[in-house]
């Protein structure tokens, strides 16, 4: 996780808002936490983290706060500016005693064997990679066999998105670690949303990685190269090595073009605007929704479903006036259709925010809803297409330090609303790899004015200025060449993968 750094630009922007972390940065520290669970039993606070800044400050004030533990599950884990401070934030948190364990998942984990040998070391912290077919300890001649023995098996993976302390506090949601998932990419950002949750919820979280850390499927990293046939990659670290990668880290997130002293000081803040954010925190029911590791009992085939989708179709099976959803991927298996042309049926008013072809971060993915887009918009579906440049860019990005060429925005909050009484916010996307092949996760919030407050954010998305009308084809806006590249993987028969 060290050596990449898009590092001048980070932690330096965020100073323009302080948010739930110097809000619930009070004189007593996580004591206040305490205070809120004992005085809202059976129940949970629920908050939007809606921009990148706040999301981020979060989890630094609560790795800088955990007093005993720190559980993370993530898809992505890149060795970019957020991904080296997150690291070195956990690394500080295992220095003072806090034990830290972290999972995730094999496929696009970004880090060298070494760094995560290292990290491993460390009595305090304790790493396992999910499902390891692809990438970690996996030399590539073994990885191609596992395509050609196990093509299932390799692509079933843990989409989960957790951020666990203490067993009370807990952030789910669409980010991974990485720069463009809290809009400190200079290139190419992500409009994104996590959910965070204090008291049962929270513990409801913890429950499920406690699940998946016991899974077979999660291999301490140790393990992954402790071989020396030619199965396993053999990679070791001596006692050197592993104290110059602490050391690394430590540098790094000490220099100011990285993580700017005011930034810390930032997170440490005076809790001056508590009283606002209390406000806005709701205490109601929430269901922590997931899958269970594998996803399904299916081995030799693409389908199976999952606990999440089926939580998610039970509420779209009860909405009776609206449904207003936001997916980066809109690929809808027969069963999914079969739903929203009921809801349609007896009156629901269905409206759907995906990427546009111009702001799509995945062109095999928007094939497939290319394939279906007709079909949807006859069924009676009004969907939108957000915009690369949306009006609402510069308000959702930090506007301290801003690049001087703004980045292309994409979608990527994963977000629902029924009836205005129920919300949800996490990671399943509306294709059939969320339904059936990757494991996800998320909160369902029954509250109305969470709820209304979630649908607003969504609907402002919605707006002309930031995104298209499906129906005014709006493909027309991107080069040919783009154009062609997504009609070749169209004629593909990719879609039980998407």
């Amino acid at each position: 996780m060290i050596g990449a750094s898009r590092g001048a630009l980070l932690l330096l922007a965020i100073l323009g808002w302080a948010g739930w972390c110097v809000a619930v940065a009070a004189p007593a520290g996580m004591d206040y936490v305490d205070a809120e669970i004992a005085a809202h039993p059976g129940r949970t606070g629920a908050y939007i983290l809606d921009t990148g800044e706040e999301a981020l400050l979060a989890r630094a004030w609560l790795a800088d706060h955990a007093r005993g533990s720190i559980e993370v599950q993530y898809f992505i884990w890149s060795s970019d500016n957020v991904g080296i401070l997150a690291t070195e934030a956990l690394l500080r948190a295992a220095d003072r005693g806090v034990a830290v364990r972290v999972l995730v998942d094999d496929l696009l984990i970004d880090a060298p064997d070494k760094t995560l040998l290292a990290l491993a070391a460390h009595p305090g912290v304790d790493i396992r990679i999910y499902n390891p077919k692809h990438k970690v300890g996996t030399p590539l001649h073994k990885r191609l066999l596992n395509v050609a023995t196990d093509f299932r098996g390799v692509n079933q993976r843990m989409h989960d998105k957790t951020f666990i302390v203490d067993g009370q506090v807990g952030i789910t949601g669409g980010r991974n670690m990485a720069d463009e998932y809290f809009d400190y990419d200079r290139d190419y950002t992500f409009r994104d949303r996590d959910v965070l949750l204090v008291g049962d919820a929270a513990q409801a979280m913890r429950a499920n990685f406690e699940a998946f850390w016991a899974s077979p499927l999660a291999v301490p990293v140790e393990k992954r190269f402790d071989g020396l046939g030619l199965m396993k990659k053999n990679v070791s670290v001596n006692d050197a090595e592993v104290q110059k990668v602490y050391r690394e880290l430590h540098d790094y997130a000490a220099r100011p073009g990285n993580f700017a002293p005011e930034v810390r000081a930032a997170i440490q803040a005076t809790p001056e605007s508590f009283r606002r954010i209390a406000r806005e925190i709701v205490w109601t029911q929430v269901e922590f929704i997931h899958d269970v590791p594998g996803k399904n009992g299916n081995r030799w085939h693409l389908g199976g479903g999952g606990r999440s989708g089926e939580a998610l179709a039970k509420l779209i099976s009860d909405a009776r006036e609206s449904i207003v959803i936001q997916s980066p991927y809109l690929v809808m298996s027969n069963r999914a259709k079969a739903l929203f042309e009921a809801a349609v049926a007896r009156g629901v008013k269905v409206s759907i925010l995906t990427n546009s072809l111009a702001s799509t971060d995945n062109l095999q993915a928007f094939s497939g809803y290319r394939n279906q887009r007709r079909e949807l918009l006859k069924m009676g579906l009004d969907i939108r297409e957000y915009k690369p440049d949306p009006a609402n860019r510069g308000n959702l990005m930090s506007r301290a330090n801003p690049p001087e060429v703004p980045p292309v925005f994409a979608l990527h909050a994963k977000s629902m609303t029924v009836d205005d009484r129920v919300a949800y916010i996490g990671t399943f996307n509306f294709d059939p790899r969320s339904e059936n092949l990757n494991t996800e996760v998320g909160a369902i919030v029954r509250d109305a004015g969470f709820a209304r407050r979630l649908r607003a954010i969504m609907e402002a998305d919605m707006r002309p200025e930031n995104s298209w009308r499906a129906a005014d084809e709006p493909d027309r806006y991107v080069p040919l060449t783009k154009r062609g590249q997504v009609r070749l993987w169209q004629l593909l028969p990719l879609k039980p993968l998407l």
